[in-house]
């Protein structure tokens, strides 16, 4: 089996639930060449019960490119891990990070901060079945279990069972009280304790996520760890993407206009609505890319009063660049 070659983590945007699917994945591409992708987080359960290949599908486009998976059966989690390296993926990511009701009840997600050693278990039955990369993303800590020296073990057990890669939200998790998205909100921001990991585990590679908006805010990050990683931002002001390959991966080139990435963008939702692609699938995920720019509310109700329409295809796109750039970039 080929080798395949080193992952750059410097940049990479998250595994975001109804939102990282493989058309938004496509359309950030296009913005980016190099920042790593994640899937939506994706069941064992689902893939080895379900229909596969509707969840591994991708364009292979999208490399380098991650599978989230979400489970903690050691067994059912090597077969999936299995099934993602013969996909094509470039790494399989173990969600322990989720603080969702329904994640917990499928025991994962954030309550296997509790459980390092099934983690753990868990990691060496994947890296023992595939060759690419096993990385984990957690929180600091889960509940009470919070203190540095509890994160310090968590590390230490996981990355002894192989896994060189952790991407940390850098809050901690409440799994009763506290809904998924005020725990991506009320939980403070602890960038200091994951900053401290790197120091302790210099030969780790240590990735921080969580409350990241802008490029020069991931500019000091990336003082003291590894790689960042961007949620809800990269999502809701894609354009965020643009500069990433200059600015973190050496690129010379100019990064292409929202307009550019438009026209792009037309071919393949042309190609996909003859797979019967709806629309909206695809669309959906442009919304945010006239983000704070003059005339970002009009981009977005075009789309939105369009999209829907009897007989509407790419050209929804096209109409609001060919008759109204003006007012694209000049309204309020």
């Amino acid at each position: 089996m080929p080798i395949n070659p080193p992952i750059n983590r410097t940049f990479c945007v998250a595994p975001m639930m109804d939102w990282t699917d493989r058309h938004c994945r496509y359309f950030h591409r296009l913005i980016s060449q190099h920042a790593l992708l994640y899937t939506e987080m994706v069941t064992t359960g689902a893939l080895i019960h379900g229909d596969r290949h509707r969840f591994l599908q991708f364009n292979h486009e999208e490399n380098p490119l991650a599978l989230q998976l979400g489970g903690s059966n050691p067994q059912d989690l090597a077969i999936c891990a299995k099934m993602a390296e013969d996909y094509g993926y470039d790494e399989v990511n173990l969600n322990v990070g989720c603080p969702s009701e329904r994640v917990q009840n499928g025991r994962f997600g954030a309550c296997l901060m509790a459980e390092p050693d099934l983690v753990a278990e868990c990691v060496a039955a994947m890296k023992h079945e595939v060759t690419i990369p096993i990385t984990v993303k957690s929180r600091i800590g889960v509940d009470d279990k919070d203190s540095y020296q509890e994160l310090v073990s968590f590390v230490a057990k996981i990355a002894q069972a192989g896994c060189e890669t952790f991407i940390v939200h850098a809050r901690k998790a409440w799994l009763s009280g506290l809904s998924p998205k005020q725990n991506r909100e009320v939980p403070p921001l602890r960038y200091d304790l994951v900053y401290q990991l790197k120091t302790d585990f210099p030969h780790l590679e240590i990735i921080l996520n969580g409350g990241i908006t802008t490029l020069e805010q991931a500019d000091e990050v990336l003082q003291h760890v590894d790689g960042v990683m961007v949620g809800r931002e990269a999502y809701h002001n894609p354009y965020l993407l643009a500069d990433v390959d200059r600015r973190f991966y050496g690129v010379q080139r100019e990064p292409l206009t929202r307009e550019a990435i438009l026209e792009l963008l037309m071919a393949y939702i042309q190609q996909q609505l003859k797979t019967e692609v709806r629309l909206n699938s695809v669309t959906r995920h442009t919304l945010g890319l006239f983000h704070d720019m003059p005339g970002g509310r009009l981009w977005r109700r075009h789309i939105s009063e369009n999209v829907g329409k009897p007989g509407a295809d790419e050209t929804v796109l096209y109409k609001p660049l060919s008759v109204s750039v003006e007012e694209i970039t000049d309204s309020g």
